[in-house]
């Protein structure tokens, strides 16, 4: 697997290992979520990583250096379509 950085490849050793220990599972990178609105597609976000915690909720993460403004607006509309927040590492 290629990372875009080495602090997302540092997150995803993280991930595997609480996937390992049975604390998250469903364990993806690079999922693609199409934000469409009253029909239409306004964009893809593709986050870093989706998991499921033990407790059966979804996550979606996202690892940042910097927030730019498109991924901004991207987490505000996947906020106000999917009912969560994109967690930033």
């Amino acid at each position: 697997i290629r990372f875009a950085s080495k602090k997302e490849a540092r997150r995803y050793g993280e991930l595997k290992l609480l996937a390992r220990g049975g604390e998250i599972r469903d364990l993806k990178t690079q999922p693609p979520y199409d934000l469409v609105v009253n029909g239409t597609k306004v964009c893809r976000y593709v986050a870093d990583f989706s998991y499921v915690t033990r407790a059966g909720l979804p996550v979606t993460e996202d690892v940042k250096g910097v927030a730019t403004e498109a991924f901004k607006i991207k987490a505000k509309l996947f906020r106000a379509l999917c009912g969560r927040e994109v967690v930033v590492v």
